[in-house]
């Protein structure tokens, strides 16, 4: 979910200057974004050879970690925002990791396919696991562990102790914030510590 809408989208939370740590950045291109248009610093985390290579090229700093293991090697507050964009859906400890992100970083944005959304809900209905823009992939193949909804992720994060800041869907390249849980194909939060 690289597109620039959603670069864009994201930038607007991110202060100018800030220092950020993205979670699973790929390729490195928001974080290529953020230092070039919004002038931050910070570090991409990606455990794919090809992405840090792609992260290198684009001059970032990367880091080559599994995120599975944790951010022990960065104190609390290391960073004004921390990044997971498109991340939490493929880790086996999702309630870790966003426990870990409120730890190194003043505020979070998170984003994941909402599996709410309702041509999957449809798709549910009638028997078969969706195959979507968004979750583009047969249940036997996806790098998808879990599935989440707008919904659970909002009881989640209140469970924690964290604050929504802000949240919305996105859908086709517009923002939702009108039932995001049903008509949006992509979950956005803005969290920050209590």
């Amino acid at each position: 979910m690289s597109d620039r809408l959603t670069q864009e989208l994201i930038a607007q939370w991110v202060p100018r200057g800030a220092r950020v740590l993205d979670l699973g950045c790929g390729d490195g291109a928001l974080l290529a974004y953020l230092r070039d248009a919004r002038g931050c610093s910070g570090y991409g985390v990606e455990i794919d050879d090809a992405q840090v290579l792609a992260c290198l090229q684009r001059g970032l700093d990367v880091l080559q970690l599994n995120l599975e293991q944790g951010l022990a090697m960065f104190a609390d507050d290391s960073f004004d925002m921390v990044l997971q964009i498109d991340t939490l859906q493929h880790l086996r400890n999702a309630e870790t990791m966003l426990r870990e992100t409120a730890r190194v970083g003043r505020s979070a944005i998170v984003a994941f396919p909402n599996f709410a959304h309702w041509p999957n809900r449809l798709r549910v209905l009638a028997g078969r696991m969706p195959v979507t823009k968004r979750l583009p992939y047969q249940w036997y193949d996806t790098p998808n562990i879990r599935v989440g909804t707008f919904a659970d992720f909002e009881v989640l994060a209140r469970r924690l102790g964290l604050h929504i800041e802000d949240a919305f869907g996105l859908e086709e390249g517009r923002v939702v914030r009108r039932w995001p849980n049903l008509l949006a194909s992509t979950a956005v939060f803005k969290l920050t510590q209590r």
